[in-house]
């Protein structure tokens, strides 16, 4: 470990590329897994957190995500409890819909994405120190313009938007 923060820990390894030649100063970000919420309330409404990102120095709107460590709690278990801290909302039915890497060249952690139906304000949200969220509610049929403008644009969320909307496009009616 170069950098153990407890905000930042960075490995430097040596690795072998195919051709044989070595690299020894490889930088890999190390970190918690994540998870990333599609929640959908009974009135066809996305819950969406318009919050502040310092890296890309913009208040981004995005879907409610947060780190965890597997070996502490199950991704639904902290998916669940994601949605509620950063929203207020809470949902009976949360699937899994898949498990990505972020950026797999430089980071270790995975992405876990989840679809959470018939999602209910239970309560205000319960946040960190550091966090400063608006929750904002995004009808269902106005969020792929959303992505065409730009306003949703933060990757982890729009690929968890396309994946549930082809969950639910997928769905068989049930009469």
């Amino acid at each position: 470990m170069v950098v153990n923060h407890q905000w930042c820990k960075v490995r430097q390894d040596e690795i072998e590329l195919p051709s044989g030649e070595i690299i020894d100063d490889y930088f890999i970000t190390v970190g918690p897994d994540v998870v990333q919420i599609l929640a959908v309330t009974n009135d066809q409404e996305i819950v969406l957190v318009r919050q502040y990102r310092h890296g890309a120095n913009e208040i981004m709107l995005e879907l409610p995500a947060g780190a965890f460590y597997p070996d502490e709690e199950s991704p639904q278990t902290a998916a669940i409890r994601e949605l509620r801290e950063e929203t207020g909302y809470f949902a009976e039915t949360i699937t899994p819909l898949a498990v990505l890497h972020d950026n797999p060249s430089k980071t270790t952690h995975k992405v876990h994405l989840f679809v959470a139906e018939n999602a209910i304000k239970v309560g205000p949200q319960q946040l960190d120190i550091t966090e400063e969220i608006d929750v904002v509610l995004v009808p269902l049929e106005a969020v792929m313009e959303k992505i065409a403008t730009g306003e949703i644009c933060v990757s982890g969320s729009v690929a968890t938007i396309f994946l549930g909307l082809d969950f639910f496009r997928n769905r068989p009616n049930i009469s």
